[in-house]
């Protein structure tokens, strides 16, 4: 058993009684060949990127659903001769599945093995400008001075 997505789309004019019975007949087909139904989204209208068959929109449906590979082609048949059916793409996910969980179990791992972040210890200060004031800025010639401390006055000369 494999991991399928099928996404098509349908004709905006069609009834909802009939978009409702083809979603229903391909969840038939699917548990009746011992496959699951695992959901079936309806999304709505939507406007398409492009047009088709004449259609500027239409109604997308999304099935996933787990079957064998031989009934993922009875199901696109089914999606080529239906004429309310304007495009459909069928894709496998169970690769992309199994590459996500081990993208996220080599994550997990990375993150156990790197080592906690603790915050720092406070440093005991060693001069008033690792209290965040800066120290004067010397003239040249003079000797640097932190701020707070007295100075005495110069003798002129």
């Amino acid at each position: 058993m494999r991991l399928y997505e099928a996404l098509f789309i349908v004709k905006p004019d069609a009834p909802e009684e009939e978009v409702d019975g083809f979603v229903d007949q391909i969840k038939q087909v699917i548990t009746s060949g011992n496959g699951t139904v695992e959901k079936a989204d309806k999304w709505g209208v939507r406007k398409l990127a492009y047009r088709l068959q004449k259609y500027n929109e239409g109604i997308y449906v999304l099935v996933q659903f787990s079957s064998s590979p031989e009934l993922v082609k009875e199901i696109e048949r089914r999606f080529r001769v239906t004429d309310v059916v304007i495009k459909f793409i069928t894709v496998r996910i169970d690769e992309k599945m199994k590459k996500i969980e081990k993208r996220k179990k080599a994550r997990e791992k990375r993150a156990a093995r790197r080592p906690s972040v603790q915050a720092p210890a406070p440093a005991v200060p060693a001069s008033p400008a690792a209290h965040g004031t800066p120290a004067m800025p010397a003239m040249p010639g003079e000797p640097v001075v932190a701020p707070g401390t007295p100075v005495e006055p110069k003798e002129q000369a």
